[in-house]
C-alpha cells in the first residue's frame, strides 16, 4: 500500500479588526454616556440653596430679541413672570442680564424696556449688558449684587434653562432660588423641544469643559 498523502487544510486568514467601526461604536457609547450624565445632572440640579421666600433682587437671564429688537416669546415670558414676582413682593427690584449675542440688540435692555412697559418703575430696574452666556449671566449679576451689598436672588428663566443655571449659581457666594417662566403661546411650546435638545448639549459642554475653562469669579 502506498502511504497516504498528508492532507493540507487551508488556514483561513484572520480577519483584521475593523478599527473604524470600533471607533464609531466607541464614540456613540461615549456620546450616549455624556448625554445621560447631562440629563441626570439636570434632574438632580438644586432648585435653591436656601429657604427664603423674599429676596434682595430678581435676576432674569437673557434670551435673544427678534431681528427687529422686540422680545421673542421666550424672552417675553421671562420678563412677564419676573414682573409678576415683583408685584407679588418677592423682591423690590429686577436685574436683567444679557448682551447682544445673536443680533445687535442688547438682551438686558430689550427686557428692561418690556418690564417698564408692563409697569415696573425705572428705579426698580437694573441692567447688566455684558454677559454673553449663562456663566457670565450668573457671574456678572452677582458682581452687581455685591456692589449693592445684596446677598440673595430669585433667578427667573425658562424651565428647560433653569437646571444648568442652578448648577452655575450654586457655585457662587449668594443665596438663590429658581423660578420658571411658563410659555405664553403654543408656538413657543413647539419651539421648546428644540431648545431642550440644545440645552442638553450645553449641559454636556458645561459638565465636561465650561465649568472649569469658562469659570468666572464675581
Amino acid at each position: 500500500m502506498s502511504p497516504r498523502r498528508p492532507v493540507h487544510r487551508r488556514v483561513k486568514p484572520r480577519k483584521r479588526p475593523n478599527w473604524r467601526r470600533r471607533g464609531i461604536l466607541a464614540a456613540l457609547v461615549l456620546a450616549m454616556g455624556l448625554v445621560t450624565w447631562a440629563v441626570v445632572a439636570a434632574r438632580l440640579a438644586p432648585t435653591s440653596n436656601c429657604s427664603l421666600t423674599r429676596f434682595d433682587v430678581i435676576v432674569v437671564l437673557g434670551s435673544p430679541a427678534d431681528r427687529d429688537g422686540n422680545p421673542d416669546p421666550s424672552q417675553l415670558a421671562r420678563v412677564t413672570e419676573a414682573v409678576h414676582e415683583y408685584e407679588r413682593g418677592v423682591a423690590p427690584r429686577i436685574l436683567f442680564t444679557g448682551a447682544a449675542v445673536k443680533n445687535q440688540f442688547v438682551e438686558a435692555k430689550v427686557m428692561a424696556r418690556s418690564a417698564h412697559a408692563l409697569g415696573i418703575p425705572d428705579s426698580a430696574i437694573l441692567i447688566e449688558p455684558q454677559a454673553r452666556n449663562t456663566i457670565e449671566n450668573a457671574c456678572f449679576a452677582v458682581r452687581m449684587m455685591q456692589e449693592h451689598d445684596w446677598h440673595s436672588a430669585e433667578v427667573v428663566s425658562s424651565d428647560f434653562h433653569l437646571p444648568r443655571a442652578a448648577l452655575i449659581f450654586s457655585r457662587l457666594p449668594i443665596e438663590f432660588g429658581t423660578h420658571a417662566a411658563p410659555s405664553l403661546s403654543p408656538e413657543s411650546l413647539a419651539h421648546e423641544s428644540f431648545d431642550r435638545t440644545v440645552e442638553t448639549l450645553k449641559t454636556v459642554r458645561y459638565l465636561v469643559w465650561a465649568r472649569w475653562a469658562d469659570s468666572c469669579q464675581p
